[in-house]
């Protein structure tokens, strides 16, 4: 592997040959080497000078960079810049990166969670609005006791098989619960009570 140092003195003229303004120019000089991991060169400059970071990322300096760092070292490379000249700065940025990518994915996963209790839930929802509709006489109280029935067995089934029992699942699970109770006209607490038994939680 190249040294790093060796890369970036080679690196430096020819990118200041290439680009104008005292800005610029005075934060490639600040600039320091501090690792070359895969594919990615970092280049650190000191937190007291932060203002110039702001030179190095601008995207014609980056992609110029970029280019003549890529043809000293033979392959692509992707520079990266931050604040800090050592190797533990580096090592902060990339502990700051992994807890940034957990959060990000654990975002994601809350969503997907999310969505597919709605979807589960919402269908559930519909599929109780059906089959209500389809009783006969619904006004005989043996016809909504079998709607009572065979809707607390399918909550029940739902929520046995169901992964996630956060307060967005909960609220969607109620809904349902509250669907049962109006159509079947017994109280929302007791359809609670026997889809809880059902499903083993009460």
């Amino acid at each position: 592997m190249p040294d790093i140092a060796e890369v970036w003195s080679e690196a430096l003229p020819q990118i200041k040959q290439a680009v104008t303004g005292v800005g610029v120019w005075t934060a490639l000089n600040a600039a320091q080497p501090v690792a070359m991991e895969d594919d990615v060169f970092v280049l650190g400059v000191d937190p007291r000078s932060s203002e110039l970071a702001g030179h190095l990322k601008l995207a014609a300096t980056h992609r110029l960079m970029e280019q003549v760092l890529t043809r000293i070292a033979g392959r692509q490379l992707n520079v990266r810049v931050i604040s800090g000249t050592e190797a533990e700065d580096w090592e902060t940025v990339k502990r700051r990166d992994a807890e940034a990518k957990r959060l990000h994915e654990q975002a994601l996963q809350k969503a997907r969670s999310e969505l597919e209790a709605r979807t589960s839930w919402d269908s559930i929802y519909e599929q109780l609005g059906r089959s209500f509709a389809a009783i006969a006489n619904k006004s005989l109280p043996q016809n909504r006791a079998r709607f009572y029935r065979n809707s607390v067995q399918l909550l029940a089934d739902v929520r046995r098989k169901q992964e996630s029992t956060d307060e967005f699942s909960e609220r969607n699970f109620a809904r349902c619960i509250e669907r049962v109770s109006q159509l079947s006209e017994v109280p929302s607490v007791i359809v609670a009570l026997y889809v809880l038994q059902l499903a083993d939680e009460a």
